[in-house]
């Protein structure tokens, strides 16, 4: 069981679509997923075809204030293999309401680490949908996490943000949780047409070297209409070309996460 960060402290660069495809992908192979939705604008949990707007103890914010446990909030979805924590609006008061608390940024690491160990739900992967900010719930979510995954949107100010990224979780290795690891880095809205695109792809490729994934995500129009209907692009059109490229990113994902195990 592995539990990964999917982060960028920068909005609108496909994590959400990426933890949702991710999760979709994964669930069609058998592999039994729980996405937490750990941002206060739900989208992952309207992405999923959950509702965002119900009683707030019913989310991820209902466990991350202690009145509820881990069990009692996780919702099955319309697709096969995959759960939700879903998360609503609430949330976004948790940093304000747990000032006082020195040990909160391993609040959320306390209640997975006790219902995983009480459970006998097995998941083979926990997906978490991060803010984007690098505020006290993506502090939470690294600090609970195995390896993190970084969407990288293929634009000129992105690896200006990723060197901030990298420096957070550097403190965070330090500090807090020494076994994280980055898992990859998806190159995301990618436009051929577009020199941008191939340049920016080049310089996180010298940069990153294999941690940048082979597959790019491209910019796709299916790929932003599926949210609204509540459900994966791999469901909502699965011939697209969003769809075929998060399909080969899964492969290369499992891939991955194969040859770990066998180095293990």
């Amino acid at each position: 069981m592995k539990i990964i960060s999917i982060i960028n402290q920068k909005g609108g660069v496909g994590k959400t679509t990426t933890v949702i495809n991710l999760a979709s992908a994964l669930s069609q192979q058998g592999k039994k997923i729980l996405v937490i939705d750990l941002d206060p604008q739900g989208n992952a949990t309207t992405g999923l075809g959950l509702s965002n707007v119900e009683q707030s103890n019913q989310t991820i914010y209902g466990i991350l204030n202690g009145t509820m446990s881990i069990s009692n909030v996780i919702k099955k979805t319309k697709f096969q293999n995959l759960d939700l924590i879903t998360s609503n609006v609430d949330l976004s008061g948790l940093e304000v309401e747990t000032a006082g608390d020195n040990d909160r940024a391993f609040i959320l690491k306390s209640k997975l680490t006790a219902y995983l160990n009480d459970s006998s739900a097995l998941y083979d992967y926990i997906l978490i949908d991060c803010p984007p900010s690098l505020s006290l719930l993506t502090v939470m979510a690294l600090v609970s996490s195995n390896s993190l995954l970084v969407p990288l949107q293929t634009e000129f100010f992105a690896l200006e943000g990723l060197t901030q990224l990298m420096k957070t979780i550097e403190r965070i290795k330090v500090n807090l949780n020494p076994e994280l690891e980055i898992q990859g880095i998806l190159l995301t809205m990618y436009d051929r047409r577009n020199k941008l695109s191939s340049q920016v792809e080049q310089e996180a490729r010298d940069y990153f070297k294999d941690k940048v994934y082979q597959t790019v995500i491209p910019r796709n129009v299916r790929l932003s209409e599926a949210p609204s209907h509540g459900m994966p692009v791999l469901i909502y059109d699965k011939s697209c070309p969003g769809s075929k490229s998060y399909y080969s990113f899964t492969d290369e994902f499992i891939n991955q996460e194969n040859k770990i195990g066998s180095a293990a």
